[in-house]
């Protein structure tokens, strides 16, 4: 690998010891994983020198080099697993080999290697997607399945059975060179931007932002700009990181309770970070539109640019959802495509197309919750009561969960 691609880990320490142990993790995960290669045996070994972080910095105070303490704690932990299983596994003289001496500081941030490591092409996209959100991402499998719209069930054998593809793989967390850096980046960019979403809107719990989840997907996408400038689709996904975050401050009230875009105090947004997310955009459009993430990131400007709710050009945001659909079919791309038809054609016009994807979204809430808004813009509010109250018993998210409640009140 060439010295470009060592990224130096230039983003400050966390004050808190969990905080810090949350960001440090996939960095560890990731140095144990490329030195032995053993998936499984390396997160039982970080999960045992995060437990001993957890139980001695508080008493006997934070090691100088936090992440190299983790390191070779999590090293000790498998030369012990190498040692037990010597007749099955035969790694122990490599693991000693590999091992860094306690005197040597531990200074490269291998997160982003990592993400493109478990991208391996033994591995089905959807199965790197799902192992690299477990190993990088540190989202729970229940996380991940509803980010995939799969049961948990399906999405834990999905995990499982990608790490045992790559244990029969010949070195399969070998340095990349170049081109394999490049071969990867689909999986790589479908990640970020999933880890974004979680972290822009959780899931489950009680807040409605993981802002540790997405700080550091912006701080990965910023890693990935810098090794490739010139790729438009890196460069859109940054804006779109960029574009959505600007908005986090107006998101929430002061009991932490969900603001809707159209609801939102537009002072409250981030004008560095729109200017930011629109001069990046705005540069890649010589070359036309061409993927995803630049549409909408483009999609993105358009909200940012309008100075109130209804100066947003929901034309042009339909024709871009338009363009979209003919890249992808995501159905929360068609979901929001009949949010921008509604404002554009009318709620009926918007129903009818939400109603194309009753196989499709069956059981998520954000159907039912966007038909909630169509029946209350249509004034049909028995429907939008039924529809916001069935999308509130569905969600695990309790902002969002409150939210629907009370528009489902306000419209009685």
């Amino acid at each position: 690998m060439s010295d470009r691609r060592a990224v130096p880990d230039d983003t400050p320490l966390p004050a808190s010891t969990e905080d810090l142990l949350r960001a440090l993790a996939p960095q560890v995960l990731g140095t144990l994983v490329r030195r032995f290669g053993d998936f499984d045996t390396a997160e039982d070994a970080l999960q045992e020198a995060l437990l001993a972080a957890a139980t001695q910095w508080p008493e006997q105070g934070r090691p100088d080099n936090p992440r190299a303490w983790l390191i070779q704690v999590a090293q000790r932990r498998m030369a012990d697993a190498v040692r037990a299983e010597l007749a099955r596994r035969r790694r122990e003289a490599t693991a000693f080999e590999r091992e860094v001496p306690d005197a040597v500081p531990v200074d490269q941030d291998d997160t982003l290697t990592m993400l493109f490591l478990c991208c391996h092409p033994a591995l089905s996209p959807a199965a790197a997607i799902a192992l690299t959100l477990r190993a990088v991402g540190g989202l729970g499998t229940e996380q991940i399945a509803r980010a995939f719209l799969l049961p948990e069930a399906t999405l834990a054998q999905r995990i499982t059975r990608a790490k045992k593809k790559l244990a029969g793989v010949e070195r399969p967390f070998a340095r990349l060179d170049d081109e394999q850096w490049r071969q990867r980046l689909e999986a790589v960019l479908h990640v970020l931007y999933l880890i974004f979403n979680e972290g822009y809107t959780s899931s489950s719990g009680p807040r409605l932002q993981r802002t540790d989840l997405s700080d550091e997907a912006i701080r990965l996408a910023r890693s990935v700009h810098r090794l490739l400038p010139e790729n438009s689709e890196v460069t859109g996904l940054l804006a779109l990181m960029l574009l959505t975050d600007a908005r986090r401050a107006a998101r929430t009230g002061a009991n932490g309770e969900l603001i809707p875009l159209a609801e939102q105090n537009r002072a409250l947004w981030d004008r560095a970070l729109i200017t930011e997310g629109t001069t990046l955009i705005t540069g890649t459009l010589a070359g036309g539109l061409r993927g995803v993430y630049q549409i909408q990131a483009a999609i993105a400007v358009l909200h940012a640019q309008a100075a109130r709710a209804e100066d947003t050009d929901w034309a042009e945001i339909l024709t871009l959802y338009d363009r979209l659909e003919r890249f992808t079919d995501n159905p929360m791309v068609t979901l929001n495509r009949a949010v921008a038809t509604a404002m554009v054609a009318g709620p009926e016009a918007g129903l009818a197309l939400a109603g194309t994807l009753d196989d499709r979204l069956a059981g998520t809430h954000r159907l039912d919750a966007v038909r909630g808004h169509l029946h209350e813009m249509a004034g049909d509010t028995d429907a939008a009561i039924a529809c916001y109250v069935r999308a509130a018993g569905r969600t695990t998210s309790i902002p969002e969960r409150d939210y629907l409640t009370i528009r489902a009140a306000g419209c009685v």
